[in-house]
């Protein structure tokens, strides 16, 4: 052990000794393997200064690197989100890119090319610019709410829409006495009615972030029912059976809306926009329409009648190759005093019931130009609040009697969404939406079509 040891010492003290004889000789004189360690250590030296370049080459290139994110960011909240659509919504379901956005974010940035490559690209760019790979759309459905258009992008999109509603109803007015025994009146009630509308829908960018936007529609709608008392027991099929029917059209309700994009889809975060929809009742309202002396409208409202207010967030979640979105909002509309009477009531103020909306889906992309969406909407419309005063004819004299506050029912309001969107090119698409009512509330069906067109 002591040996070993022994040795040890020695050959430490042995290796340094070539340089320090190096130091203190002559460079004429320096031995054949002193210039080559010299030679090796020089070497080492330049190696380390050039490796020392190349890191503040890649730290300034690490800083370009980090600008050109933030660009991308800044595309992804103007143009990379633009055509995702729509939600919106969506509500307004209204198509985005997020899914290709998003990869493109997070994906590594290129190897540096070498300055050959670069000037190759550099002279291949000159002239005719290389053409662009057309976007993978998903649909989202534009009632349900979507993202932003793009700072500076002006949105065109003419709207066709159908809706069919039906209802069938049997009213019992009376008294029902032991052994399941009905004496009173009743009624059959059925009534259709048939809605067109073709609408132009405009929106404007203002910044990457910030949305307006109008639609105005044009109504054309048939209304027809059938009263049929059953009188008596046993009933008397047929007996007093009482057809309305009614045609209208013209200007409907114009709306605007405003939208706010709430963050961009980083950092673990959904895409969130917060809407806004005013309702202007520009239409004939039900009660400005002419009616009979029974009260019954001889001709159809266009409009609603009422402003309304409809506040919603709307959530997109790119899950390459679908997008999960939702709304949630409240629809809020505003009473006034109507002073209209219909038959033998005096109506002096209408306040119709507001209430949650939500919304739900996912949008499939089938390929680059086709996609699919899927979604449940349902609607909670509050009772809507009516002062009314009876009217009573005596000896040919109309007597009014006192206000009387009445309500209706609660509605609820669901229906199952399927949407179908097809990329024409860079600024066209072709959304197709139909609704089918799931409840008894709701319409039966209502399909729409939306041809968008962007110009900058």
């Amino acid at each position: 052990m002591r040996g070993l040891l022994t040795g040890t010492s020695l050959l430490i003290a042995i290796i340094p000794m070539p340089a320090l004889a190096q130091a203190n000789t002559p460079a004429s004189e320096a031995s054949p393997e002193a210039s080559e360690l010299a030679r090796l250590q020089e070497q080492i030296a330049t190696e380390r200064r050039a490796l020392q370049e190349q890191r503040e080459v890649l730290d300034a290139q690490e800083q370009r690197l980090l600008l050109l994110e933030e660009a991308l960011l800044d595309k992804m909240r103007g143009a990379g989100v633009q055509t995702v659509r729509s939600a919106e919504a969506a509500p307004g379901v209204q198509s985005a890119r997020l899914a290709q956005a998003a990869s493109a974010a997070q994906a590594p940035p290129a190897a540096p090319t070498s300055a050959a490559q670069q000037a190759d690209e550099s002279v291949s760019s000159v002239g005719e610019a290389p053409a662009e790979r057309p976007i993978q759309e998903v649909a989202v459905l534009a009632d349900q709410g979507s993202v932003l258009t793009r700072a500076g992008r002006i949105t065109i999109e003419p709207t066709f829409e159908y809706a069919r509603v039906d209802r069938n109803r049997f009213v019992f007015r009376g008294i029902e006495i032991p052994q399941s025994v009905l004496v009173g009146v009743f009624d059959i009630n059925e009534s259709r009615q048939d809605v067109l509308s073709a609408a132009i829908v405009g929106r404007f960018g203002v910044t990457s972030s910030f949305e307006i936007g109008a639609k105005v529609p044009w109504i054309y709608r048939e209304d027809a029912a059938v009263l049929i008392p059953l009188v008596q027991n046993p009933p008397q099929s047929g007996a007093g059976t009482i057809n309305t029917s009614a045609k209208g059209k013209g200007l409907g309700d114009v709306e605007l809306m405003a939208r706010y994009q709430l963050t961009n889809g980083t950092g673990g975060w959904p895409f969130l926009t917060a809407n806004v929809n005013v309702v202007v009742p520009t239409g004939t309202s039900p009660f400005e329409v002419p009616r009979d002396a029974l009260g019954n409208a001889t001709e159809s409202a266009t409009g609603f009648g009422f402003w309304s207010v409809q506040p919603s967030v709307t959530v997109l979640t790119p899950t390459d190759p679908a997008t999960l979105f939702g709304v949630l909002g409240w629809n809020y509309n505003r009473g006034k005093d109507v002073n209209t009477r219909i038959s033998d009531a005096q109506i002096d103020h209408v306040t119709p019931g507001s209430g949650p909306n939500a919304t739900a889906g996912i949008g499939l992309a089938l390929n680059e130009r086709t996609s699919i969406s899927f979604a449940y909407a349902h609607n909670w419309v509050f009772s809507t609040e009516s002062i009314v005063r009876p009217i009573t004819v005596r000896n040919g004299i109309p007597t009014v009697g006192d206000p009387i506050v009445t309500k209706t029912r609660d509605l609820q309001i669901g229906r199952f969404l399927f949407g179908v969107s097809y990329r024409l090119n860079e600024r066209t698409m072709i959304n197709w939406t139909v609704e089918m009512g799931v409840t008894d509330d709701a319409s039966d069906l209502r399909t729409s079509l939306r041809i968008p067109f962007n110009f900058n």
